[in-house]
């Protein structure tokens, strides 16, 4: 789940084996059991979990596994604990990589975040080395072949519903919100039947970086690849123009 913001890559992630599937669904499971952790079971008055919902929904995610992880996480007992850990730091040739994690042991992250970069020939940096080149936002995207609906009409209802952007592209829509009033925005998708292929709080950053290298393309994805099976790594953010 790294990176570039276009559909294609999206598209490609949501395509592999089952395996890749069931990490999405580990990511999204630890994503519920934070989130009504921190503001209770109901997404109505839970605006995390509201959000998590819709991402969960976005990747095909059975309502009824929704339902049971938000039902365990709310029950009595010894369940997990989860903290979330961010780290920031360079792949090659300077490309910013923002890694954001959900475990129950920070030691054994922090070592195997470390390692993935040391193996693509990046490092890791301090807090907020590279996050400010991201903006934080919320992110809808909706693929062309699975709605119908007119690109003028969809816009019109994502502006009110308190979009920031609304951005036609070659294959999909990409509609950006502030962080606060994507759940708004989605709402209003849901209650138009308005299919949505991603909707999740993410970091886009503000310029790409091309790499030419092919050298530095190969280590930055080594990076990305160690990033991507590690089930505590929740979502890999980059400049890299992968086109």
């Amino acid at each position: 789940m790294s990176g570039h913001s276009k559909f294609a890559n999206i598209k490609h992630k949501k395509e592999k084996n089952d395996a890749a599937k069931g990490k999405i669904f580990t990511i999204i499971g630890r994503e519920i059991a934070v989130a009504v952790k921190e503001g209770g079971p109901d997404p109505a008055n839970n605006y995390k979990l509201a959000t998590v919902i819709a991402k969960a929904k976005a990747n095909n995610m059975p309502n009824d596994t929704i339902d049971r992880g938000i039902k365990k996480a709310a029950g009595e007992g010894a369940n997990v604990t989860y903290e979330q850990c961010t780290y920031e730091g360079y792949g090659p040739n300077g490309i910013a990589i923002i890694v954001k994690c959900l475990t129950d042991n920070k030691n054994r992250t922090a070592s195997n975040v470390r390692s993935a970069f040391t193996k693509g020939q990046g490092n890791i940096g301090t807090q907020g080395c590279v996050s400010y080149m991201f903006d934080e936002c919320g992110q809808i995207i909706i693929d062309k072949e699975e709605c119908d609906m007119d690109a003028d009409d969809l816009m019109m209802i994502a502006l009110d519903a308190g979009a920031d952007d609304f951005s036609d592209e070659e294959d999909s829509y990409e509609i950006i919100t502030s962080p606060d009033a994507i759940n708004d925005v989605i709402k209003a998708m849901e209650d138009n039947n308005i299919p949505m292929a991603q909707a999740e709080v993410t970091m886009l950053p503000q310029n790409y970086i091309k790499l030419d290298d092919e050298t530095a393309i190969k280590n930055l994805q080594r990076t990305l690849d160690l990033l991507d099976e590690d089930d505590d790594v929740q979502n890999v953010y980059t400049n890299w123009d992968e086109e």
